[in-house]
C-alpha cells in the first residue's frame, strides 16, 4: 500500500470522552535515551541451568535490538513521548504496539516504552477514533477513519492493564482510561452489525491473508469476526475494572451490561459443536471453515468459554491434526483449507510471537500452566534454532520446520522480543507478578537439576526482586516486601516474605 500523506479532516461532534483525554494537550519534552550498555544494568537477569545457557545469548540480543529500535519523536510528527519503532516500515501499529509493552514493561527502569501508546492516544480523533497505523515522521494517519481497515485490533485496554498488574499505576489508569472508553465507544457504533456481534477484515485483525473469510484481506465481506468480538468482550471487562479503580460506577454498569450481552451471543452463534471450536460466520450464521488462532483470544476472558466446553476448546492446542505442529502455535490449524505447511505464507500457518503469547496468557488464565510451558519450550526451542544459523529474529516462523516464515522480515524486535523476553521470563522460568495484591508466583515448571531463576527484576514502581533456586532450596533478595506463591509438580508453597533476604526450603 503507497505511502498516502496527509489526509483530509472529517470534523465530527467531539466526544465527551475524548474531551478527557489528556494526551491530546500533551507535548513533547526531549528526553536523552539511556544507551543500552547503561541499561543493561537495569534490566532483569536470567539465571539460567547450564543446559539451557544459550537462551542468555538470545535474551540479550532482543534487548539490544529493541534498544536499536528506541526512537525521540520528530517535531514534525506530533508526537508526544519516547517510543519503541515497530521495526516494519516508517510507521507505528496499533497492535504490534500493545504487544511490545509486555515485554517493554520488563524494561521500564531504563526506558518508558509506554510513551509508545502515549502518541497514539495523542492522535485520537474528536469522536474516539485512533487509526491503526501513523506515520512516525509526520504524525499523519495512514488510512481515513471509516475505512475497513482504519483501525484494530482492540487491544490497547488489555496491554494497559497487564501493565497495570506489574506496577500497580493508578495515575497511569486514570490518564488512559478516557481516551480509552471513547476508542471502544468508537468500535461499538462503527464496527458492529445489527446484532451487536463485530467486525474487522484481514488487515484490520492483524491476520492479513488468513482465509477464515473469503476475500477478506481489505473487507469484513459482512461476516461476524470471532476475534474481533472476544476483544470486544475483553475490553467491555477491562475498561469496567479499570473504572471500578476510578470509582466510576455509571460506566462500570454500561461496559458490564455490553459484557453479559456479547458473552450470551458468542456462545449461542459463534460456537460448533460440530468442530468444539468458535468461528466467524457469515450473514446467513454458517461457521467459516477454518479454525484461526484468534478464536483464543476467549481463554484471556474467564466467562467468556463455559465450563464444558473448555477442554473440548483447548484440545485442539493438542491435537497434531490441529494447532500441535512441529512448531506450535500454527495462525491457523493444519486441518483447515488454506494452510501453508512450508513457510506458513503469513497468517496461514506461519507461527507468530504475538498470537503465541496471547494464547499462552490465556491458559494461565485457566490454570494450564504446565500446557503453558510445554508449548512455551517448544516455541523458544525452535525460535532458537533458527536464530543458531541466522543470528537474529523473524517476523514469522515456518510451523513444520525451523525456518523463518515467507514472507518475513530480520530483526524484527518489533514483536518478536515478546519469545526471548517476556516468554522466556513468565512461561519457562515461571516468574509472574499481580502488584496491586503485592503478589508474585512462581511456576517451577523447568526440568532442570541445577538452579535458575531471575535476578534485578522490577517489582512496582520501586522494587527489585531476585529469585533463584533449585529443586531443594529458594533464595530470595528484595528491598520491598511481598506474598510470594511457589508451584511446582509436587504441590504449592506461599509465604510472607519480607525485604531483606529469605530462604525457603522446598
Amino acid at each position: 500500500m503507497e505511502n498516502r500523506g496527509a489526509h483530509p479532516t472529517f470534523p465530527t461532534p467531539l466526544s465527551p470522552a475524548v474531551a478527557q483525554n489528556p494526551f491530546r494537550k500533551q507535548r513533547y519534552r526531549p528526553e536523552a535515551i539511556l544507551p543500552f550498555d547503561q541499561a543493561r544494568g537495569l534490566l532483569p537477569v536470567p539465571v539460567l541451568p547450564d543446559e539451557r545457557s544459550y537462551w542468555q545469548e538470545m535474551y540479550w540480543r532482543a534487548w539490544e535490538l529493541a534498544w536499536s529500535n528506541l526512537r525521540q519523536p520528530k517535531a514534525s510528527s506530533g508526537f508526544v513521548a519516547n517510543f519503541i519503532d515497530t521495526a516494519f516500515n516508517d510507521n507505528c501499529f496499533m497492535w504490534d504496539s500493545a504487544f511490545m509493552m509486555q515485554f517493554g514493561v520488563y524494561g521500564r527502569r531504563a526506558f518508558n516504552f509506554m510513551g509508545t501508546l502515549d502518541n497514539f492516544y495523542a492522535k485520537q480523533h474528536d469522536d474516539g477514533f485512533i487509526c491503526r497505523e501513523i506515520n512516525t515522521l509526520e504524525g499523519y494517519d495512514f488510512f481515513y477513519p471509516f475505512d475497513p481497515n482504519g483501525t484494530g485490533p482492540n487491544v490497547l485496554s488489555w496491554a494497559e492493564w497487564r501493565v497495570f498488574r506489574h506496577t500497580r499505576d493508578e495515575e497511569r489508569i486514570a490518564r488512559v482510561f478516557w481516551p480509552l472508553i471513547a476508542l471502544h465507544r468508537w468500535f461499538r457504533a462503527h464496527r458492529t452489525w445489527p446484532s451487536g456481534l463485530y467486525w474487522a477484515t484481514g488487515l484490520s485483525s492483524g491476520m492479513d491473508n488468513q482465509p477464515r473469510v473469503p476475500d477478506s484481506d481489505l473487507h469484513h465481506r459482512h461476516w461476524t469476526w470471532v476475534d474481533a468480538t472476544m476483544q470486544a468482550s475483553l475490553n467491555c471487562r477491562i475498561l469496567a475494572q479499570m473504572a471500578n479503580v476510578l470509582e466510576e460506577n455509571d460506566l462500570v454498569e454500561e461496559l458490564m451490561q455490553e459484557h453479559a450481552f456479547l458473552l450470551r451471543e458468542v456462545n449461542a452463534r459463534l460456537w460448533s459443536e460440530e468442530s468444539a471450536f468458535y468461528h466467524d460466520i457469515d450473514p446467513a450464521g454458517h461457521f467459516s471453515v477454518v479454525k484461526s488462532i484468534g478464536a483464543y483470544w476467549g481463554l484471556l476472558d474467564k466467562d467468556m468459554v463455559p465450563e464444558e466446553r473448555l477442554n473440548p476448546f483447548i484440545r485442539h492446542l493438542h491435537e497434531t491434526a490441529a494447532f500441535n505442529r512441529p512448531h506450535r502455535i500454527p495462525s491457523q490449524s493444519a486441518d483447515s483449507p488454506g494452510y501453508n505447511e512450508e513457510t506458513g505464507n503469513y497468517w496461514r500457518g506461519g507461527v507468530w510471537s504475538p498470537t503465541n503469547y496471547m494464547v499462552l496468557k490465556g491458559l494461565r488464565r485457566h490454570g494450564r500452566r504446565e500446557l503453558a510451558h510445554r508449548i512455551a519450550l517448544n516455541h523458544l526451542e525452535m525460535v532458537w534454532q533458527v536464530f543458531q544459523h541466522t543470528d537474529t529474529f523473524w517476523e514469522d516462523y515456518a510451523p513444520e520446520t525451523a525456518a523463518p516464515g515467507e514472507p518475513s522480515k530480520p530483526d524484527f524486535v518489533g514483536w518478536t522480543g515478546l519469545t526471548p523476553i517476556a516468554i522466556l521470563l513468565e512461561d519457562l522460568l515461571g516468574i509472574s507478578v499481580d502488584w496491586p495484591l503485592r503478589r508474585v508466583t512462581w511456576d517451577r515448571w523447568l526440568e532442570s537439576e541445577g538452579a535458575y531463576g531471575v535476578r534485578n527484576y522490577p517489582l512496582g514502581s520501586e522494587g527489585t526482586a531476585s529469585l533463584v533456586g533449585d529443586a531443594d532450596q529458594i533464595e530470595v533478595e528484595t528491598d520491598v516486601p511481598f506474598n510470594l506463591t511457589i508451584r511446582d509438580r509436587e504441590g504449592t508453597l506461599q509465604a510472607a516474605v519480607p525485604a531483606g533476604t529469605t530462604t525457603l526450603t522446598l
